[in-house]
């Protein structure tokens, strides 16, 4: 057993693009550390910024916003409604002191699951800095 420390890191992805990008990850035993816990929703641009908030405050060590990218869409403008809350959420973490590295905002589409690892991995590796 173990006794490194191992971040909690809530992943809020596109259930179109990211979410299947994850899925695509793991279909193909693509290896990524489980120390990531998805919520899946039907687009970034439902995302509220309480929701990243609210996950630091409840814990969180990071968070993850993924999405579309630019131009695919399913819901056309979800994504850029979302990069601009996300631009906020940033200011707002800044604000209240939390390091603005522990949270990201990424565009990973379907057919890449390969990227949905290299940014999980690269997410927990910056956390643990």
């Amino acid at each position: 057993m173990s006794d490194e420390w191992k971040p909690k890191i809530i992943g809020i992805i596109c259930n179109w693009c990211s979410y299947a990008g994850a899925d695509g990850a793991g279909s193909a035993r693509t290896q990524y550390p489980p120390d990531i816990r998805i919520v899946r929703v039907m687009c970034t641009g439902r995302i509220d910024t309480l929701f990243v908030l609210k996950a630091f405050a409840d814990g969180a060590d990071g968070v993850l916003v993924s999405g579309c990218h630019f131009g695919d869409c399913h819901y056309l403008a979800g994504n850029f409604k979302a990069a601009k809350r996300m631009f906020l959420v940033k200011s707002i973490l800044h604000n209240m002191g939390i390091e603005h590295r522990r949270f990201r905002m990424t565009f990973v589409s379907a057919s890449e699951g390969a990227k949905w690892a290299v940014v999980v991995n690269d997410v927990i590796d910056t956390v643990k800095a």
